[in-house]
């Protein structure tokens, strides 16, 4: 699928007879929705910045400086993706972090 669709769109040839004729219309870009990941009391700074870079392609500077906006802020968003997109890398966090014993959470939001 390309990122057009056909419409009909009504013209006149040059006898005034009417002519249904195919134009290509821009397809709306998907809502977006970030995902926002949460401190806790438990979950090493250095598992933080471990997921930042691997589920969400940070370079380690980056994660570093997300990582303390989540320690001292309490939380902060670190994706911002169409909706399926953000629940995949979402559950993605939540079963790894899960599955090391960490209760680092992370959810789902829609954009303003």
């Amino acid at each position: 699928m390309s990122d057009f669709d056909e419409i009909d769109e009504l013209t006149h040839d040059s006898e005034g007879v009417a002519v249904v004729e195919k134009v290509a219309k821009e397809d709306e870009p998907p809502p977006l929705y970030q995902v926002v990941m949460f401190n806790d009391d438990y979950t090493p700074m250095e598992f933080v910045v471990f997921v930042l870079m691997e589920f969400f392609g940070m370079e380690q500077d980056k994660a570093e400086r997300v990582m303390l906006t989540i320690h001292t802020t309490g939380q902060s968003v670190v994706g911002i993706y169409p909706r399926d997109i953000a629940e995949t890398k979402c559950d993605q966090v939540n079963k790894f972090s899960q599955s090391m014993k960490y209760p680092l959470l992370s959810t789902v939001e829609k954009t303003d």
